[in-house]
Formats: structure tokens, C-alpha cells, sequence
């Protein structure tokens, strides 16, 4: 708070502020950061064995190994999800399971799951792309823009 706004304030509102400093429960960010750098790297390497696995068993190249590979790793966050392993982890890890597209179709899962008892179509079917869907749709409209700026700079520059 500035020094402006402290002096105005009431001794017993800095008596309560100086009591909420005491009380507030200090974070532990490098821990976290840790954590969350590891579990996420983890899982990334979760998928790499799986797209090798792709490559040297089921003969597909490395650049079309990894749409299987993708669809097993949402697979397998499904059925962790679905017997709530994946919380758990996600709760010790925090943002590490939350950037992988593990991440993403935990949070389609678990809106599905939550809304089951509604029934499949205004349940499951209307709650589960409540948070997923603006994802769909801001990163299609960046692709989209992405493209569009980069089709006009090729034709403009002639490369």
C-alpha cells in the first residue's frame, strides 16, 4: 500500500493489516515451479516413449506418429480422470499437468463426468466444452490468423 493511502487509515485498519501480514500463508513459488517443470516434463516424456513406441512398432513416420500418440495420451488422462488419479496428481503438480493437451481433455472430462446425473444431452453434451470451448475456439481463430497473415506475406513477397 503507498505511504498516501497508510496514513490515512484508521489505527485499528493497520493493526488489522499488520494482522493479515502475520497470518498470510507464504507460498512456496520455486517449490511449485519445480514440481510443476517436472510433472509436466514427465508427462511430455510420457508422450515421446508412446510416439516411439508409434514409430518402431506400427511403422508410422515421426511427423504422422503424433496424432495416435495425442489420442493416447487423452485416452489414458480419461481413465485416470475417471478413477481420479489425475486430480490427484494434478493437485500436487498444479500447473505442470494443466499445459500438456492432458491438461486440456482433463478439463472435458471432469465437466462430463460432473454433469452425468443431468442426463447426455443437457448434461454431459451442453457443460462439457463450457471451459474447453472458448479454447477451441480462440485457438482456432488464431490458426486461422496465423495462416491468413502468413498466406498474404508469401504472396506479397513471392517466396
Amino acid at each position: 500500500m503507498s505511504k498516501s493511502k497508510d496514513e490515512t487509515l484508521s489505527e485499528e485498519a493497520k493493526a488489522y493489516q499488520q494482522f493479515q501480514k502475520e497470518k498470510e500463508t507464504k507460498r512456496p513459488v520455486v517449490k511449485n515451479c519445480l514440481k510443476a517443470f517436472f510433472i509436466g516434463g514427465f508427462i511430455c516424456l510420457i508422450g515421446q516413449v508412446i510416439s516411439m513406441f508409434y514409430v518402431h512398432f506400427f511403422d508410422f513416420t515421426e511427423k504422422t506418429a503424433s496424432n495416435p500418440t495425442i489420442a493416447t495420451l487423452i485416452f489414458i488422462t480419461m481413465l485416470l480422470t475417471g478413477f481420479g488419479v489425475y486430480d490427484k496428481i494434478a493437485q500436487f503438480a498444479g500447473a505442470g499437468t494443466a499445459v500438456p493437451v492432458t491438461g486440456f481433455a482433463n478439463s472435458v472430462i471432469s465437466s462430463a463426468i460432473e454433469h452425468r446425473t443431468e442426463g447426455f444431452i443437457l448434461g454431459v453434451g451442453t457443460n462439457m466444452l463450457k471451459l474447453a470451448g472458448p479454447v477451441i475456439v480462440y485457438g482456432v481463430f488464431s490458426a486461422f490468423v496465423i495462416a491468413f497473415v502468413r498466406t498474404l506475406f508469401l504472396n506479397w513477397s513471392g517466396l
